[in-house]
């Protein structure tokens, strides 16, 4: 039987790969289950990810494009005289103002790279490009505490599944931004 070309198949694969650990998180995850979940073969998944953690990075470098994308995005990133922090805050609004789930996943496929090594360049990618956002703005080590501060805020809304509060993540942003060099 020939071969049937599916050039969106890898694509799909990573999709299914976000949704399945999105429902059962990355303990749910399996060749299988993102197989039954992209409609597609066993075999496929493996011919495209030879492991899970294949997969999981494919899968953390799609999420984080989000929030990259839209911190690049960001006026007050190209304006120097737009207030960096009032910016900052805005925009974690905007990413807590969408889907919690989506929120939750990115962060659960993030903190993986705690127990798989595989996924830590992939993180430390989204840190360092977040930073490389934020420098023409500021110093590279108030860039690197911005990008752990909104980690931290986030993290703590997501944990305690508390509302964002943007004027105290604004306040705590400028304290930052005005204790730099």
């Amino acid at each position: 039987m020939p071969r049937r070309h599916d050039p969106e198949r890898r694509q799909r694969i990573i999709d299914a790969a976000i949704r399945v650990v999105g429902a059962k998180g990355i303990a749910g995850l399996s060749h299988r289950s993102v197989a039954a979940e992209a409609d597609v073969p066993l075999g496929s998944t493996t011919y495209h990810f030879k492991t899970l953690d294949e997969l999981l990075v494919a899968a953390l470098r799609q999420s984080n494009e989000g929030f990259a994308k839209v911190m690049a995005a960001g006026g007050a990133f190209a304006e120097p005289d737009a207030d960096l922090a009032e910016e900052l805050a805005r925009l974690l609004g905007e990413w807590f103002a969408g889907e919690r789930t989506g929120l939750e996943l990115e962060y659960e496929l993030y903190l993986a790279a705690l127990r798989r090594p595989a996924l830590r360049p992939v993180a430390a990618e989204w840190c360092q490009g977040l930073t490389d956002v934020l420098v023409p703005r500021t110093d590279p080590v108030t860039a690197r505490a911005l990008v752990a501060l909104m980690d931290g805020i986030s993290l703590e809304v997501l944990l305690t599944g508390g509302a964002y509060d943007e004027a105290y993540a604004r306040e705590v942003l400028n304290r930052l931004i005005a204790a730099g060099p």
